[in-house]
């Protein structure tokens, strides 16, 4: 049979120690209940006793909502060994599972609470029987028990001797400054299990070197019964654990465990926290970044369609996403194709290879395209000029300074004769106009009147990625109009573009 694993979630408790992080009663309240009702974790520690009174209500409202779901004793508290104050705020909040705080390392102890062990002890005991009295479940964590055991092991069995006689349900094992490595993970965790069979054990990582998600596992693997983890892998410092990477590898590498947690849900518990903490995932943060499920690539997407060549277990299906194909310059004509085949547009081989060139091209320029721009990137490359151009750009500068009139500088080739000429204007493709119909007039070519100008970016696409401009002509007061376009990151530059387009075609 297979062991089953708790999964305790410290989001709003430890996770909100993450500099800069403050989470509303109102945000907890609804993380704590997407935590216990969508993804399902075991259990959640939402606050530290005694912190403030904005803490005070945010507890009130999770045990108010979790007492009526038969939620309550999931819902855990950090307390302290301070008497009576931490008891009574518990009260107060309405919550019955407390984690009580103690040292787990003769280092704090000593030079922390300047306390023997024989004293400290004593009093864990007196605030444990309190609490039971008064109906409490108790769990208690040995802070600093990751030093404790490399420097004071015995100091660490000491206290377990005598804290596991008590009426407690956990004992739970940080390595509050995340300095172990996965072999001390496993052997310290290991060391204790066998020592105090009948005890349940909760292991509690730090990220501080990136190995918390590799300690976590070893601390399994070593028979720990549960495990903390934060969305987002938010915490003091460098963080905890992540929840969601956690539960990806021990869902594929850990197979004699099971546990309750719904992978589906984890992109969009990682999405709310992500909009409530006000810290950025990074793109390429493992199950939940933007970019984790994107192939870039064009082999890759080229596999893809063979056998599924560059498929793993980590398929996005399982949590909720899809797999995408980037857009940019290592793209080829497969990631092209795909993309398209999600907009319902097939084109023909030929206009294929223009619109991939196209692509490359913006990508040379490090710009960002997304599926929405790809209708118009294909009307851009499509309606482009004649192959041979008569007309074409090779230098200009645009200037825009307050105070200062915009002014542009322009250097245009027309067949085999280059002009260059220097105007004012409005703004900076009002002064390029200006500047090109002193060119023209050289030329005897009278320019065709703007009738209209219209900007618009890719619907769900990027605006530093794409602009495009429209520009409506007349020709020596013809009735008949013609359109042109342009297409760049650059409002001005795009606007440029459809106008040349118009001195080729006209």
């Amino acid at each position: 049979m297979k062991r089953r694993i708790e999964i305790m979630d410290t989001t709003l408790r430890d996770g909100e120690q993450t500099s800069g992080v403050s989470f509303s009663a109102a945000e907890k309240l609804t993380t704590a209940q997407l935590l216990l009702e969508e993804v399902k974790v075991d259990r959640i520690e939402v606050a530290s006793a005694r912190v403030s009174e904005g803490e005070l209500d945010a507890v009130k409202r999770i045990t108010s909502w979790a007492k009526e779901k038969g939620f309550l004793d999931k819902v855990e508290v950090l307390t302290f060994v301070d008497g009576d104050a931490s008891l009574s705020w518990m009260e107060e909040a309405g919550a019955v599972t407390m984690n009580l705080l103690t040292k787990g390392s003769l280092n704090h102890l000593t030079h922390q609470l300047k306390k023997t062990p024989e004293v400290h002890f004593e009093e864990i005991e007196k605030v444990v029987q309190k609490a039971v009295d008064k109906g409490f479940n108790v769990n208690i964590y040995l802070e600093d028990w990751s030093n404790g055991m490399r420097n004071s092991m015995e100091y660490v069995f000491q206290h377990l001797d005598y804290t596991t006689k008590l009426p407690i349900k956990r004992i739970l094992l940080p390595d509050t400054l995340g300095v172990l490595t996965p072999e001390e993970s496993f052997s310290f965790v290991k060391a204790l299990v066998e020592r105090y069979p009948e005890t349940h054990f909760d292991f509690h990582a730090h990220n501080d070197y990136d190995l918390g998600v590799a300690n976590v596992i070893q601390g399994v693997k070593a028979g720990a019964q549960g495990i903390h983890l934060t969305v987002n892998g938010l915490g003091e410092r460098a963080g905890n654990a992540a929840l969601a990477s956690a539960v990806a590898v021990l869902t594929d590498f850990v197979k004699d465990v099971e546990f309750n947690v719904d992978e589906t849900t984890l992109y969009k518990i990682s999405r709310l926290v992500e909009g409530y903490s006000g810290i950025r995932i990074p793109p390429n943060q493992p199950i939940v970044g933007e970019s984790v499920f994107t192939q870039t690539a064009g082999i890759h997407a080229d596999g893809d369609k063979k056998n599924n060549l560059y498929v793993s277990e980590l398929r996005p299906d399982r949590f909720g996403r899809r797999t995408l194909y980037a857009l940019g310059k290592s793209s080829g004509k497969a990631n092209i194709e795909q993309n398209l085949k999600m907009l319902g547009i097939s084109l023909p081989d030929e206009d294929l290879k223009k619109v991939t060139q196209r692509i490359i091209q913006l990508g040379d320029k490090k710009e960002t395209v997304t599926r929405e721009d790809l209708p118009f990137i294909i009307a851009d490359v499509l309606d482009r000029a004649p192959a041979v151009e008569r007309i074409s750009v090779q230098n200009y500068v645009l200037t825009h300074s307050k105070g200062l009139q915009p002014s542009a500088t322009v250097q245009l080739k027309i067949e085999n004769k280059v002009y260059e000429e220097n105007a004012q204007g409005d703004g900076q493709y009002d002064a390029f106009m200006n500047a090109l119909k002193k060119v023209m007039r050289q030329e005897k070519f009278e320019l065709p009147e703007l009738i209209d100008y219209a900007v618009r970016i890719p619907p769900g696409g990027r605006t530093d990625a794409l602009c495009e401009t429209i520009i409506t002509w007349r020709y020596k007061g013809e009735k008949k109009e013609m359109r042109t376009r342009g297409l760049d990151s650059d409002q001005t530059v795009s606007a440029i573009e459809a106008t040349m387009k118009m001195l080729n075609l006209i």
